[in-house]
């Protein structure tokens, strides 16, 4: 019988010991580093060819943060690819209540091409709170881009450009991790 114990006792310690060093939670990724510039050369390139024989500036408002950082990142991919003026705006504006949104720059609208950039879409009111300052304007087209994009919409906001599509549970999150203006990854959680 004790030797019964002692086996148990050192199997139950060795079982916790490996418990305890291996990591709580591995992330599920869903896009690493260079599958996500992947993508986002992909989406580049659609915008250049549907941007083809415009004349009419565009104007790519990025959603703080990581949507900013995907904005930006556009911008370098796009300048080789088009001869039009390009522009990057910020917007800012709480994801959990959007009842005020601001954009970095006070800009008349009319009659520019308008890109609005996001790293993830799940139900669509971030996006549709985003317009809101536009809608004082006529803007030639406003389009929507998104790297990774969920199937949870609420609202009637459909991606023109999108990087990945991903049908999720409600209970599961997508994060994009952003690292020195870089996206790195997205994982679900």
């Amino acid at each position: 019988m004790q030797k019964f114990i002692a086996a148990a006792f050192h199997s139950f310690t060795f079982i916790f010991f490996q418990v305890s060093i291996t990591p709580m939670s591995e992330k599920n990724y869903l896009l690493t580093k260079e599958v996500a510039e992947k993508k986002m050369q992909r989406m580049a390139l659609e915008v250049a060819e549907r941007s083809f024989n415009q004349t009419a500036p565009l104007v790519l408002i990025g959603i703080k943060e990581n949507g900013m950082v995907i904005a930006e990142h556009l911008h370098q991919l796009l300048k080789p690819l088009l001869s039009t003026e390009i522009r990057v705006l910020s917007c800012k504006l709480d994801k959990k209540h959007p009842l005020e949104v601001t954009y970095s720059e006070q800009l008349d609208f009319t009659g520019l091409r308008v890109i609005l950039v996001d790293d993830v879409t799940n139900s669509g009111s971030t996006f549709l709170y985003a317009l809101k300052p536009l809608l004082s304007f006529i803007p030639k087209t406003i389009q929507t881009l998104c790297l990774v994009e969920r199937m949870h919409k609420n609202y009637p906001v459909k991606m023109d450009y999108v990087g990945l599509s991903v049908a999720t549970t409600l209970q599961e999150h997508i994060q994009v991790e952003v690292e020195n203006g870089e996206v790195t990854g997205a994982y679900l959680e």
